[in-house]
């Protein structure tokens, strides 16, 4: 059988697949879905230092081959995700990885550091798509200088494995890769959702309460797979894949792009089994073109 382990940083996965923050809850959600001690990894929602209720409804909306969402990162905060959802979440034997997210750069230095001797947490995942309040509201990850900042603070706060969650909202996504890699990420996802919206021409209203929203589905994939190459050429860390994946064939075309692992979103919402099956099915395409190690399939395009 194929051996599916895959290494980010210092940590250490069984098998590459993993679930997108904000797409599988708090992981109890998906329990009668999918054996999660069988995941790569897990990644629950992002934490915020205080609770929020996120924004107002309507916040999905269904578009071709995708949907969009504008959840606003409604959740419980730092307090009440380690009192209620970290115990279970530790309890599945898998490698937490937390996703943090914040408005100013300290922020994100000051839950890197709570996070930092936390039983059970094997990495953060910096969610840098948030807007700065002390920038005028301009996204983290937007500007390859804050990227830096806000790296740099979580690197200071933490000895746990760090990965940047980029943006794909960016001309040229390569510098803040850099950017971050350059201020002490282990690892980077590539990548979150693509600024995006949807209208009813009928009511003449937007299909979200807050207008636009993050594009993800398979919709994303072409451009996600331009994206992971991109940044895998651009940096010496691992890549994490991120952006329509509903197959093994997709894992697959993700790391022959670059990167090592993936993260499944949208599909989880279309078929909550998603992630429980692929390890499996990937197992299975290895074994079958007779390739016995995934990490033999990295950045392995041909052009």
């Amino acid at each position: 059988m194929a051996d599916l382990s895959v290494k980010l940083g210092q940590l250490e996965l069984a098998n590459p697949v993993m679930p997108a923050s904000g797409t599988f809850g708090w992981g109890e959600e998906f329990e009668p879905y999918v054996d999660i001690s069988r995941l790569g990894a897990i990644v629950p929602k992002s934490v915020t230092l205080e609770p929020r209720e996120g924004n107002p409804p309507p916040r999905t909306a269904e578009t071709p081959c995708g949907m969009l969402n504008s959840i606003g990162l409604q959740n419980p905060g730092l307090k009440t995700f380690l009192d209620k959802h970290m115990p279970r979440l530790r309890s599945y034997g898998v490698p937490v990885i937390v996703s943090i997210a914040g408005f100013a750069v300290d922020e994100y230095a000051q839950l890197a550091r709570a996070f930092d001797s936390v039983e059970g947490v094997a990495a953060i995942e910096v969610n840098i798509s948030c807007p700065n309040v002390d920038a005028g509201g301009i996204a983290f990850g937007t500007d390859p200088e804050l990227v830096s900042q806000v790296l740099a603070g979580v690197r200071k706060a933490t000895k746990l494995t760090v990965i940047a969650k980029l943006t794909p909202n960016v001309q040229n996504i390569a510098p803040a890769a850099r950017a971050a890699e350059d201020s002490g990420a282990d690892a980077l996802t590539v990548a979150n959702t693509l600024m995006a919206m949807a209208v009813d021409w009928r009511t003449r209203r937007p299909l979200l309460a807050n207008v636009v929203g993050g594009l993800s589905g398979p919709a994303l994939k072409p451009h996600a797979l331009y994206l992971v190459r991109e940044v895998s050429r651009a940096v010496d860390i691992p890549v994490i894949a991120s952006g329509g994946i509903m197959s093994a064939s997709d894992v697959l075309e993700f790391i022959v792009c670059g990167a090592t692992a993936v993260q499944v979103g949208t599909a989880n919402l279309v078929d909550p089994g998603t992630c429980g099956r692929l390890p499996q099915e990937l197992e299975k395409l290895l074994d079958e073109a007779g390739i016995p190690h995934v990490r033999d399939m990295v950045g392995t395009l041909q052009t």
